[in-house]
């Protein structure tokens, strides 16, 4: 399912641009480039035509994923360029406003991917370019369990149960994943819930 946010756009004036770029501006770019390649979603920058002008670290290993399982002609998915050509689309009808689209794509239960989509108008690019972000939703779960085990005080085991919890397994699934019996999930579940509730009991 597709889902479209619209915020009004502001209007800037445009800074002046050097002739030529300088020492500063070089460390500055890339400074850009090394946190790009040090974030942990993919980002991809494409013309408007679906030519790809970059691709951080992240972006080409989902790619290369993606093309693995999906025969893939083009380097750039086509989930992807289909929600480029519907935010192009989109623009023709809200020129004034920021329009950015979301869609997921799901391989299985730890590898789905949230993919947002936004027109990036760049005054050293001389057409607007299309900005794609990739979250690994996995990994981001993965990062806020971590939080939660930490901020609860889960054991190991219940640290386990409750990764799978957060992560959508039923309670079934969790026991066979781990191994465990349905009635020891619950036991375990039951005492996160309390832990968790105790925590909140004491922060209010």
């Amino acid at each position: 399912m597709i889902t479209i946010t619209k915020t009004l756009v502001k209007t800037v004036a445009k800074p002046q641009q050097p002739d030529n770029i300088n020492l500063y501006d070089s460390k500055r770019a890339y400074f850009l480039q090394e946190v790009i390649e040090g974030l942990e979603d993919a980002i991809l920058i494409l013309t408007e035509a679906g030519e790809l002008l970059h691709a951080n670290a992240s972006a080409f290993r989902f790619c290369c994923q993606f093309n693995q399982s999906n025969s893939q002609q083009t380097f750039v998915p086509s989930p992807i360029w289909h929600l480029c050509q519907s935010l192009l689309d989109s623009c023709k009808h809200f020129p004034e406003q920021l329009v950015i689209l979301s869609d997921e794509i799901v391989f299985d239960k730890t590898n789905v991917f949230r993919i947002r989509v936004r027109l990036l108008d760049l005054n050293w690019f001389e057409v607007p370019c299309l900005l794609v972000t990739i979250e690994n939703r996995y990994e981001s779960l993965k990062n806020l369990v971590l939080t939660e085990v930490k901020k609860f005080e889960l054991t190991p085991r219940e640290s386990e149960i409750w990764f799978l919890y957060r992560g959508n397994y039923s309670y079934k699934e969790i026991a066979a994943k781990l191994y465990i019996t349905l009635n020891t999930v619950k036991k375990h579940m039951k005492n996160i819930h309390s832990k968790r509730q105790n925590f909140m009991t004491l922060n209010e």
